[in-house]
């Protein structure tokens, strides 16, 4: 089979854009609180309206944000040629990649990429002279696949850098497996208005975009943790828009008066009774309000009051529909509801649980990504491509004090003699510059008692041929 040209792979790369374009603008939307509107009747007026915009409550950026904050790569470790892994430090080629991109802080924004739309990219290149790591939107950004499902290297990849506008072209950035392309087109779904440039060697041997997915099915389908709860959002702002007009409307008490009928405009000067153009009596205004009552001289007159309706049922309807986002989600309620008063650290613990094995899978799925950018970074600068031996080191963020963690890490060294220095990394909201910065002052604290160790073990025979005469 013949090997689609640059020009057939730019093509089907800006049809998969435009293809995925409603989508993941529909889960943009969601993310940036611009939702479907509750429903109302037809014939609604500008007030309804307005109580549907203020219905709107937006919890998908809290969806999107939990488990991102706790995604936080903090190091690296290469592997040796035994298959070992040995610890990172400032001085390794990858690490100064990855601080020369500064992806301590960029890092946060691939993985809520990935989070919402189901999957982001990252570009590592060779940029005058310095191999960089960017991320890329999943908005802008279309990649290729042999088997999706199963593959880590795109077949080629292409990202929007301008979009079309009036009669000027588009443009985009293409990558296969040996060349990077300039690309010009004048719509997504124009084929006859593609146009390419002659490609130039990017440096690496396989494409060097690289796809960080929240979850991929075998169908090499991706999906994010927005899309899955639109209709839950959906369900709440509905309930949240239904409690609005009954608070609106028929949250008081309305008064009612029957057998009376309202004052009329009278002449003046005849007392005759003012009609209207249609012949109706013309009622005079009457001021009434909180602080003022009626009476009646007629004894026929009757008053009464239609009670209120009560709120609460729809204030339980929408806890209960936060309780449901929570589940589906993997979410722990107290998250979303911000209620932890009278929760014992096990309940707190129990009810975290589920999140803690969803940003481990999290985890384990980006850190896959992680190390191939760093076997791409290390292809680039003159090393070798085959490291699959190293892997990430994700920041411990779980919330523990120091006295709880000293304790623990203590009786793992007592109890089952693991190396007090394979505990540190376990030391909460260590850093890797202060783990550098242990390992060396164990280095030279381990010289000098070894220094100390020979002079004591010299010293002693001095001291006792001293000493005897005087003690005879």
């Amino acid at each position: 089979m013949a090997e689609p040209t640059p020009t057939a792979l730019a093509v089907q790369l800006l049809a998969t854009l435009g293809r995925d374009k409603d989508r993941l603008s529909r889960i943009d939307n969601y993310l940036h609180g611009r939702h479907d509107d509750p429903y109302m009747p037809a014939m609604a007026d500008d007030e309804y309206r307005l109580l549907a915009k203020r219905a709107v409550s937006n919890w998908t950026p809290l969806l999107v944000n939990t488990p991102a904050q706790a995604l936080y790569v903090d190091g690296y470790r290469t592997g040796d040629d035994d298959g070992q892994g040995s610890a990172t430090n400032l001085s390794s080629p990858q690490w100064e990649h990855w601080q020369r991109s500064r992806l301590d802080a960029r890092q946060s924004a691939i993985y809520k990429g990935a989070l919402t739309y189901g999957h982001s990219f990252t570009l590592t290149e060779r940029v005058k002279g310095v191999v960089l790591t960017k991320g890329l939107s999943a908005l802008r950004t279309a990649a290729l696949y042999e088997d999706p499902a199963n593959d880590d290297t795109p077949y080629a990849a292409l990202t929007v850098t301008t979009w079309p506008m009036a009669e000027k072209p588009g443009t985009a950035r293409m990558w296969d497996g040996r060349f990077e392309y300039a690309v010009t087109f004048k719509a997504l779904d124009d084929s006859e208005g593609v146009t390419i440039a002659k490609g130039k060697r990017h440096g690496a041997s396989e494409c060097p975009v690289t796809r960080f997915a929240a979850s991929v099915d075998l169908e090499g389908r991706t999906v994010g943790v927005i899309e899955p709860m639109i209709p839950l959002q959906n369900r709440i702002n509905q309930t949240i828009f239904d409690l609005l007009i009954a608070q609106t409307y028929a949250s008081v008490k309305v008064r009612t008066v029957s057998g009376m009928a309202p004052p009329v405009q009278r002449d003046p000067e005849t007392g005759e009774v003012v009609y209207d153009e249609h012949g109706n009596a013309i009622p005079l205004p009457i001021n009434h309000n909180a602080k003022r009552f009626l009476f009646a001289e007629d004894p026929d007159v009757r008053f009464g009051s239609l009670d209120e309706t009560p709120l609460g049922g729809f204030i339980d309807s929408i806890d209960m529909s936060i309780r449901h986002l929570s589940a589906v989600a993997q979410v722990p309620p107290h998250h979303l509801l911000g209620q932890i008063a009278n929760l014992s650290a096990e309940a707190l613990q129990a009810a975290e649980t589920a999140l803690s094995r969803k940003i481990q899978e999290f985890r384990t799925v980006f850190g896959e990504a992680w190390e191939r950018v760093f076997r791409l970074a290390a292809e680039l600068e003159g090393g070798s491509a085959d490291d699959f031996k190293g892997e990430v080191i994700w920041r411990d963020m779980e919330q523990r004090s120091l006295a709880q963690a000293a304790d623990a890490l203590g009786k793992l060294r007592e109890q089952l003699g693991i190396p007090a220095k394979g505990l540190w990394k376990r030391v909460p909201n260590v850093t890797q510059t202060e783990l550098d910065e242990w390992d060396d002052l164990a280095d030279e604290e381990d010289s000098v008692g070894q220094l100390a160790s020979a002079l004591s073990r010299a010293t002693p025979e001095t001291a006792t041929a001293a000493t005897v005469p005087a003690a005879a």
